[in-house]
């Protein structure tokens, strides 16, 4: 019977699907990372006090760029390329979700309305990675060997989700209220989308590797394809409320160090 742990287990126990999920994970993290430090030099003067709590989510991404890498390392194994269409960064930012590289490329100052479109998005695709590292925790917190870096990455997760929920809401009462709930919108109903699409590249990838039958690769395709569909037809407002979470200044303090992995 498919279940996600059995799945997870099974990637996990090949060096190169296991290889294959730490690269992309360790590559989305990273220009998680690089986006966050580029906003936080650029943070308008009028928004300078958020600037330490988006250099320690930067910093926290970068640190789970390197955790990853150092669960590959453990094994012996080395990054491998990461497959265009299994970027799921890239392809939010060629589809207009978040902030342009293009533009935190350049040395000018942002907009407050730029702060409040990368709040948003943040919002959106971390409420997508607490409910994946929450899915990943239950199953494998105990595990010898990747226990410790999803506890570690998980916890990191649902801070950064409760410090969009808190700073969206400080601007929502400034007057943004409406351009944070049509740019919620935009982004998770994208989001949905490309988030299928990745899942279904991932799978291929994996059952290539894997050598998965076809009929397996349909069910889970299906399964991909039933997920969509239940977020698309109201699944995706989950992502767009704004609540005060119960953890309060959740990234008002230095980012914590990575686990060591002998």
């Amino acid at each position: 019977m498919l279940s996600a742990k059995s799945l997870f287990q099974e990637i996990l126990a090949n060096d190169e699907s296991f290889a294959l999920f730490c690269s992309i994970a360790a590559s989305g993290e990273s220009q998680g990372g690089w986006e966050n430090a580029r906003i936080a030099t650029l943070v308008p003067e009028s928004e300078r006090g958020l600037a330490p709590k988006i250099t320690r989510h930067g910093a926290d991404e970068d640190k789970h760029g390197r955790i990853f890498n150092a669960l590959m390392k453990k094994r012996g194994l080395d990054p491998v390329p990461v497959p265009p269409e299994t970027d799921y960064t890239m392809l939010l930012e060629k589809n207009g979700i978040g902030l342009a590289h293009e533009q935190l490329g350049r040395d000018e100052r942002l907009a407050v309305q730029d702060i409040v479109t990368y709040l948003s998005h943040s919002r959106v695709t971390e409420q997508r990675a607490s409910e994946q590292m929450d899915l990943l925790r239950k199953h494998f917190a105990d595990d010898p060997d990747i226990g410790r870096a999803v506890k570690q990455i998980s916890g990191d997760e649902d801070n950064h989700l409760a410090y969009c929920h808190e700073e969206l809401l400080r601007f929502a009462y400034a007057g943004h209220g409406r351009a944070i709930q049509r740019t919620l919108r935009e982004c998770a109903l994208a989001e949905i989308r490309i988030y299928r699409d990745v899942s279904l590249a991932v799978m291929a990838n994996m059952g290539r590797i894997l050598g998965w039958s076809k009929a397996k690769s349909a069910v889970l395709a299906a399964g991909i394809h039933a997920m969509y569909a239940y977020e698309r037809l109201g699944g995706w407002r989950r992502m767009v409320s704004l609540e005060m979470p119960e953890r309060r200044d959740a990234l008002g303090g230095p980012a914590s160090a990575a686990p060591e992995f002998a």
